[in-house]
């Protein structure tokens, strides 16, 4: 029983009728109107008073409800900057030392040396064309060395034991079918997504979605801005992926959101493709060297042709195709990048998906053109790849004019 607010009891009126009474009057046209249920803090739980307005017919009187604390709520400490970067920081340092001690032991201590030298060539034109798109995309410092870390480390991590295991799985019952479907659908599956998923880990968070309400502002977040108002210190700038004005249901992505998701796709892949070559050349100079040694066992005269397994290797890897894997998560990338931001329903829906079919469906064409000898493999570079890799150029190029000619307007 709950007292009015004058402290006096009302005996006459029975729990249900005092409930039905709170309730306001029904409209002119006959319709309720149903409140928002209340909420209230208490003991660290959250506690929802739900209203008798919306009870089914014949219930008596209201419910108070109190809900499980959200996960949110019991990883507290992982909502702080510090903590969380922190704990990001070691596992993507575990993962590192794992990845390390994983080629190391297909490639040798040499082998590793080697590959690592050789694969960082490539990385800063690649990195450097990336930076020159960020001029438009404007993404932080620390999203990129996050994706860089995260496609260096933990995605190689995960790509390199799931393709161990889905290849074996898969000759084990298919034979030789097996190792082809393996290398054309099971490994573009999982490298793609092991990318993209450092992709969902920075937007995910942003509560971006279409229709969601704006997280009301903390006590610690209020404080920050009186103190900058009262600085004078500037705002901060406009979030990345910002959807589109719900009243405005035929607006496009903005240039600079498709160039962020391009950007976020291609450094991942970078980070993916410097660990994937380091462990190929490794590979390639190990057993060069292996042979060489047999040879000079044999007795004939060492030289420089000892080693075109690995100048072989280098050639196809950071010299024919050193964004090869930059291409295939940028196309993902772009494809959640509108599926985040632009007001078509159908855009929105097939914008992610689109995206990351195209990136499998690529890398999948990738890797069978390996097994189609010179001539196979150079007709796929000729016809599928560089128009891809041309058409990425003019997007770039696109988005890098939008941003010169309205240096000061919104993207």
């Amino acid at each position: 029983m709950s007292s009015p607010p004058g402290g006096k009891a009302s005996p006459s009126l029975p729990v249900g009728a005092a409930a039905m009474a709170a309730d306001p009057p029904p409209s002119p046209t006959g319709a309720r109107s149903f409140p928002e249920p209340g909420a209230h803090r208490s003991g660290g739980l959250s506690r929802v008073r739900l209203s008798a307005v919306g009870r089914i017919p014949g219930q008596r009187g209201a419910r108070a409800v109190r809900a499980v604390p959200s996960l949110a709520r019991r990883l507290w400490p992982l909502r702080r900057p510090a903590v969380s970067s922190a704990v990001v920081a070691l596992a993507l340092a575990g993962s590192g030392v794992l990845i390390l001690h994983l080629v190391q032991r297909q490639t040798g201590t040499a082998g590793l040396l080697v590959g690592l030298g050789l694969a960082l060539l490539p990385l800063p034109f690649v990195l450097g064309s990336l930076a020159w798109l960020n001029q438009t995309a404007r993404v932080p410092i620390r999203h990129t060395l996050f994706c860089l870390a995260w496609g260096a480390c933990a995605a190689t991590t995960v790509a390199i034991l799931a393709n161990g295991w889905a290849s074996d799985f898969l000759i084990a019952h298919r034979g030789a079918r097996g190792e082809t479907w393996g290398s054309e659908f099971a490994t573009p599956l999982i490298e793609e997504v092991a990318k993209g998923s450092a992709l969902l880990m920075l937007l995910l968070p942003l509560r971006r979605q279409h229709g969601e309400p704006a997280r009301p502002p903390g006590r610690l977040r209020r404080l920050r801005r009186r103190l900058r108002r009262r600085r004078g210190a500037p705002e901060r700038p406009a979030a990345l992926f910002r959807p589109a004005p719900a009243g405005r249901q035929r607006a496009r992505s903005r240039p600079r959101t498709l160039a962020a998701g391009a950007v976020l796709g291609g450094v991942t892949a970078s980070g993916f493709a410097f660990t994937e070559n380091a462990l190929y050349l490794g590979r390639a100079f190990t057993a060069d060297r292996q042979a060489r040694l047999d040879a000079i066992g044999l007795g004939r005269t060492p030289s420089l042709r000892d080693f075109d397994g690995t100048v072989h290797t280098f050639v196809l890897r950071a010299l024919l195709s050193p964004f090869a894997h930059p291409l295939f998560t940028a196309l993902a990338g772009i494809g959640l990048a509108v599926t985040l931001t632009t007001g078509r329903r159908w855009a929105a829906r097939l914008g992610a998906p689109a995206g990351l079919l195209l990136a499998m469906g690529l890398h999948g064409v990738w890797n069978a053109a390996a097994g189609l000898g010179t001539d196979g493999f150079l007709l796929v570079y000729g016809l599928v790849m560089v128009p891809c890799f041309a058409a990425l150029v003019c997007f770039a190029v696109w988005a890098q004019t939008r941003r010169t000619r309205q240096p000061t307007g919104p993207d």
